[in-house]
């Protein structure tokens, strides 16, 4: 009897191990998924951007972020399908530097800033936009989901 309790307890042991293991996967496999999905705060003041040879620095409450190649689209096609609700920061990947037009503002940065921002936001296709907030100071708060621009 002692043989066949102890094979009991090894079973019951094994069944609780699979599925606490299973519960561990499934939670980090959520966790990834809502840190994934949150909205991402970006700091002006940690990381440099120009606007033609002047260091940009943000004076509005809220910024329409487009991020775009303007060797693959020109921006008056891409604002064109844009709300301007709000300023737009035109950010081109292929950091050409443009004047400011009414209200579009062209940013610029060195390829690693660049770089870290669109890791930042998880950007995986250009044009894309969405909207940024002031939290305070220079520190805005990604306020909308990032949008695809056709």
């Amino acid at each position: 009897m002692s043989k066949k309790n102890k094979g009991g307890v090894f079973s019951l042991t094994y069944l609780f191990a699979s599925f606490f293991g299973t519960a561990m996967v499934a939670g980090a496999f959520a966790y990834y998924n809502y840190t994934f999905s949150k909205y991402k705060f970006f700091d002006f003041s940690e990381i440099t951007f120009y606007q033609q040879s002047e260091l940009f620095t943000p004076e509005n409450e809220k910024y329409t972020v487009l991020v775009y190649s303007s060797k693959m689209q020109k921006s008056e096609d891409i604002l064109k399908q844009i709300k301007k609700d709000n300023t737009i920061l035109a950010i081109d990947l292929y950091q050409k530097r443009f004047k400011e037009e009414n209200s579009t503002i062209h940013i610029t940065s060195g390829l690693n800033t660049l770089l870290k921002f669109i890791q930042k936001f998880n950007i995986y296709e250009v044009p894309s936009v969405f909207e940024i907030v002031k939290v305070k100071e220079l520190r805005y708060k990604q306020n909308t989901m990032i949008e695809v621009i056709e």
